[in-house]
C-alpha cells in the first residue's frame, strides 16, 4: 500500500490592480477548491477602486497584503511573497476562473519531486473553453532566437484543445498567469526581475530556475479558464513596449559567450523588420513602441544589469527549447500548430 502523504498548506496569491469585477467574480469559485488547505492572498498593487473594500466586507477569510503603489506585475509579487509564510505557492491572475480539483495534480507533482522549480496547469479560454488561451496555453516553450511560443499556442494562432498535450512533460516557462512555485527557490533565485515591472518575467524566472538545475513541468490534469487583457491589451503600446524590451533583456541575462551577441544581433533585425511592417500597415504606435523598447534595453544594459538578478549556469540541457526559428516556420513556411513546428521527444 503506498504511503499517505499529507498534502501541504497552498498560498494562492491573487495580485489586484482595480479588479474588482474578477475578485466578486471568481474568488467565489476560487474557495470551492476541492484541495483540503489553503488559503487565499490578495496583493494589491496601490488599487483606487473598491476592490479591498469590497473583500473585507464579503469574503473576510481572504488575506489582504496592501500596497500604496502599483511595482507590477514583478514587484508586486516579489514584495507579497516575502510577506507570505506558505512553501508552496500559486501565482493567480485575477481573471481566472478555476476548476473545482485544479490544485491537487501541481502539488502532487512537486512532492514527488523536489528538483521541480515550477509548474503550469493546462490554461484554457474563458470565453472558448474548448480553446487553449494565449497566456501560456498547454505549457511554454521558447525557440532559439528568444520567441516565446505554447504548447497550442504559436504567435497568435490558438489551437483547440483535443487532449493533444495532456501528458505531463517538461517544458521551458511556466505562465505567470497561474504558477506553482515553491517559496525557498523563488528566494534563493531572487524572485521576479523587478525591472521587468510586467511581461515575460516569468519566462526570465524559469530559464533562471533550469539554469540552477530546476524542472519546469506542465500538469495538465489542472484546468483553469482564462479570460487574458485584463490590464493591457495586447495591442496596448505599452504592452508591446515592455514585451520587446524585456525580451531582449532577458536574452541578454541568460544567454552566454558569443551566442549572446549573435541571437541579440538577429534578434535586433528581425525587431526592425517586424517595426517597419507595422508602420507600412498603418500602425505608427506599434513601430514607436518598438524603437523606444530598443532604447529601454541599452538604457538598461548602462544603468541597471549590475542589480539584475542573474545565475550561472549549473545546466546546459534546458527542456522546452525549440532550436530552430519558429519566425521562420510560421512566417514563411505557414506551420500553425505547436505539433507541425516541434516533434516532441518527451
Amino acid at each position: 500500500m503506498d504511503k499517505i502523504v499529507q498534502l501541504p498548506a497552498v498560498a494562492v496569491i491573487i495580485l489586484n490592480w482595480n479588479g474588482k469585477k474578477y475578485l466578486e467574480r471568481f474568488i467565489p469559485v476560487l474557495l470551492q477548491s476541492s484541495y483540503p488547505d489553503f488559503k487565499i492572498y490578495v496583493a494589491d498593487n496601490g488599487s483606487t477602486d473598491d476592490s479591498i473594500a469590497f473583500l473585507r466586507q464579503t469574503h473576510p477569510k481572504v488575506i489582504i497584503i496592501p500596497e500604496s503603489t502599483n511595482e507590477g506585475f514583478a514587484g508586486g509579487y516579489n514584495r507579497a511573497i516575502q510577506q507570505i509564510p506558505e512553501e508552496f505557492l500559486v501565482l493567480l491572475n485575477s481573471d481566472i476562473e478555476v476548476t473545482q480539483n485544479w490544485l491537487e495534480s501541481p502539488v502532487n507533482m512537486m512532492l514527488r519531486d523536489p528538483a521541480i522549480g515550477a509548474v503550469q496547469p493546462k490554461i484554457l479560454d474563458f470565453n472558448n473553453k474548448k480553446r487553449f488561451e494565449y497566456a501560456g496555453a498547454a505549457g511554454g516553450w521558447i525557440d532559439t532566437l528568444g520567441y516565446p511560443f505554447s504548447m497550442g499556442r504559436v504567435f497568435d494562432i490558438l489551437e483547440n484543445d483535443h487532449q493533444q498535450y495532456d501528458k505531463p512533460t517538461p517544458i521551458f516557462w511556466a505562465s505567470g498567469a497561474a504558477m506553482f512555485t515553491r517559496k525557498s527557490i523563488f528566494i534563493q533565485l531572487g524572485g521576479f526581475d523587478s525591472y521587468f515591472f510586467a511581461h515575460q518575467e516569468e519566462i526570465d524566472l524559469c530559464w533562471r530556475m533550469q539554469k540552477a538545475g530546476y524542472k519546469i513541468m506542465s500538469s495538465p490534469a489542472s484546468i483553469v479558464y482564462h479570460i487574458g487583457g485584463g490590464t493591457l491589451s495586447k495591442d496596448n503600446p505599452r504592452k508591446i513596449y515592455l514585451n520587446f524590451r524585456n525580451n531582449l533583456i532577458m536574452l541578454w541575462k541568460n544567454l552566454e559567450g558569443i551566442n549572446r551577441y549573435l541571437i541579440l544581433t538577429a534578434r535586433f533585425m528581425l525587431d526592425a523588420v517586424s517595426a517597419w511592417k507595422n508602420l507600412l500597415s498603418g500602425q505608427p504606435s506599434y513601430f514607436k513602441a518598438v524603437v523606444n523598447a530598443h532604447f529601454g534595453f541599452f538604457k538598461w544594459l548602462l544603468f541597471a544589469q549590475k542589480k539584475a538578478s542573474m545565475h550561472e549556469s549549473g545546466n546546459n540541457r534546458l527542456t522546452g527549447l525549440y532550436k530552430g526559428s519558429i519566425v521562420w516556420q510560421h512566417f514563411i513556411k505557414k506551420k500553425t500548430r505547436f505539433s507541425e513546428i516541434v516533434a516532441t521527444e518527451n
